[in-house]
């Protein structure tokens, strides 16, 4: 009788096998959590051009005094406004798979591709927001277990020597709420999107552990949120494209992200979706499967001037 070998149909392993487990793994995909807290721009869409020109009122300087005698006019201020642009982008990629493949496979393919496609786009789309956030120019760079300095040109001229710590995080909660007076971002409290290696600086501090996370655990309302300090509720990033772990001297700071209301806007103009190709060639022999989408983000203030700036980025150079 004549012998049968079996062939891959993958280059790296084989698919055919007898003994295959019925259980298809995935490799496990960061969590993506910093595009849910960028602004939707309203009044975008299809066929209203490439760019979005979203206008900015400046606040009104605060008198001296406001009041008026019997018969003095209401005196007139004047107000500023500026703008900034946010250009759309096309995103995508995809996935080719031959026919054969799909037909002898003991798992779902189509569906399998389509699962890893959908953790690349959010992936992609969180890093895109996160540049946003880190377009800001006022940056933080821990320089000791207390104290660091700010650089308000948007790059950082000095190398870290310390990681996040909690008197850090009360030097720059003070920053945004009264050197630049930044709003809060649900009117209350301010948002930190940490990576794990910031985080660990902060809970390895002893003064973290003078702080009640929350009385009630369900408090928490964001994805990957550990607790609040300050005033300021922390949620982590463990996807290093977006924020990475290896900033500073010997890689000793984690990046981080401190920002109130509207700091980042997003504007689409065809949601990110998958798309399938059935026939990508050679009578349907040959198929695909791409995400695809038509959108971008961008930093809404682009100063440090009290008033405007809205985030606040730990980094070093």
């Amino acid at each position: 009788m004549a012998g049968y070998t079996w062939t891959n149909d993958q280059a790296d392993g084989v698919l055919k096998n007898s003994a295959l487990s019925s259980e298809l793994l995935k490799a496990s995909v960061a969590d993506t959590v910093i595009q849910p807290f960028c602004r939707i721009v309203a009044g975008f869409g299809r066929r209203k051009g490439e760019s979005l020109t979203v206008p900015l009122i400046k606040n009104i300087a605060e008198p001296t005094s406001a009041e008026l005698g019997e018969s003095d006019r209401i005196p007139i201020d004047t107000y500023a406004h500026s703008s900034v642009a946010i250009t759309i982008k096309e995103w995508g990629r995809g996935v080719e798979y031959s026919h054969r493949a799909e037909l002898l496979n003991i798992f779902d393919l189509a569906d399998a591709i389509q699962g890893t496609l959908r953790d690349q786009m959010k992936l992609v789309l969180d890093t895109a927001a996160a540049a946003a956030f880190k377009a800001a120019k006022i940056i933080f760079i821990p320089t000791s277990l207390s104290g660091g300095t700010f650089d308000t040109d948007g790059t950082p001229s000095t190398q870290a020597t310390q990681n996040l710590t909690v008197q850090h995080v009360q030097t720059i909660r003070d920053y945004l709420a009264d050197t630049i007076h930044c709003p809060p971002w649900n009117g209350r409290e301010f948002v930190c999107l940490a990576s794990t290696k910031a985080l660990r600086g902060i809970k390895q501090d002893p003064l973290f552990l003078a702080w009640r996370q929350y009385a009630d655990p369900q408090a928490a309302f964001f994805r990957g949120e550990v607790g609040s300090i300050e005033n300021i509720r922390f949620v982590e990033v463990n996807h290093v494209n977006a924020l990475s772990n290896a900033k500073g001297s010997g890689s000793v700071l984690g990046e981080a992200l401190f920002f109130g209301k509207d700091a980042v806007g997003m504007v689409v103009a065809e949601d990110p979706e998958l798309r399938a190709d059935v026939n990508v060639g050679d009578f349907g022999r040959q198929k695909a499967v791409a995400w695809y989408g038509v959108m971008n983000y961008g930093l809404l203030w682009t100063t440090a001037n009290d008033g405007e700036a809205r985030v606040i980025r730990v980094s070093s150079s």
